[in-house]
């Protein structure tokens, strides 16, 4: 899906320093990536290596120290609205519905109800929850509470998605249905994705490249084409030889990446 053309998303020689009771720590240093337009790109890295303040610059929610990040080559100044963020805390709005989770930002481009109302019934059953959407997010497990969050996303429609650990807490066969029905979903839209995660199955099996960050201060250290034919299914797609040799090398570059702290 994806082209090389201009980058979607360009990020140039990034550092970013954290300032804390008169400690400096350097939590990114030297980045350089790229996410051209339709691709997806996962990064997995040892914790503390800078995986999510990566992401939280591009969503200009985090100014760095040096470099740049820019989207259609125009340099980020805070949140663009080109992008979408799912985290791994759901951030449902507990009072309100399903549906109207789901509508609010339907709702926010000024879209008429009906419309609003017949998107959202689509995307609830794009991912499953067709018939729930009258009840409250307390009401729902968490693999639903994650499908509202996903669908809420995709009603969004953002240019970038940018996902930190998103299925993280969820048990490992939800993640298997949730991240193959993502995917589904995805390849319907064909709109860049920027994925942080720790696991590197998951990474291997949803992208079309993996980048391999050391310890901090955080530096791309290796990257992988990920050549399997989609779609891939999840359970299947773990026996390729490939894959396994994908697992195996990106095992080596980690091995000795040692480090404490957050993501």
């Amino acid at each position: 899906m994806a082209n090389d053309s201009q980058p979607k998303l360009s990020i140039r020689d990034l550092a970013v320093e954290y300032k804390s009771k008169g400690r400096q720590t350097v939590a990114l240093e030297g980045v350089r990536l790229d996410v051209r337009d339709g691709e997806f790109v996962s990064v997995v890295g040892p914790s503390g290596c800078g995986k999510s303040t990566l992401l939280k610059v591009v969503a200009g929610l985090l100014q760095p120290a040096a470099g740049t990040a820019s989207i259609d080559g125009k340099p980020i100044e805070g949140v663009p609205d080109q992008i979408g963020m799912v985290f791994q805390n759901d951030a449902l709005l507990p009072w309100k519905t399903v549906t109207d989770n789901v509508r609010l930002p339907l709702a926010i481009k000024g879209l008429p109800e009906k419309e609003q109302l017949r998107e959202t019934e689509r995307l609830l059953k794009m991912v499953g929850l067709e018939g729930f959407g009258s009840f409250f997010p307390k009401q729902l497990s968490g693999g639903m509470k994650k499908r509202v969050a996903l669908a809420r996303t995709f009603a969004y429609d953002p240019e970038i998605y940018l996902m930190d650990e998103p299925f993280g807490p969820l048990d490992a066969q939800t993640r298997v249905k949730i991240g193959e029905q993502f995917l589904r979903m995805w390849d319907a839209v064909g709109k860049s994705v920027l994925f942080i995660t720790h696991d590197i199955e998951e990474a291997i099996a949803m992208s079309d490249r993996v980048i391999v960050m050391s310890a901090r201060p955080g530096r791309i250290k290796a990257e992988f084409d990920v050549r399997l034919a989609r779609p891939r299914p999840f359970y299947d797609i773990r026996f390729d030889p490939v894959f396994k040799e994908l697992q195996k090398e990106i095992w080596a570059q980690m091995a000795d990446e040692t480090t404490g702290g957050d993501s």
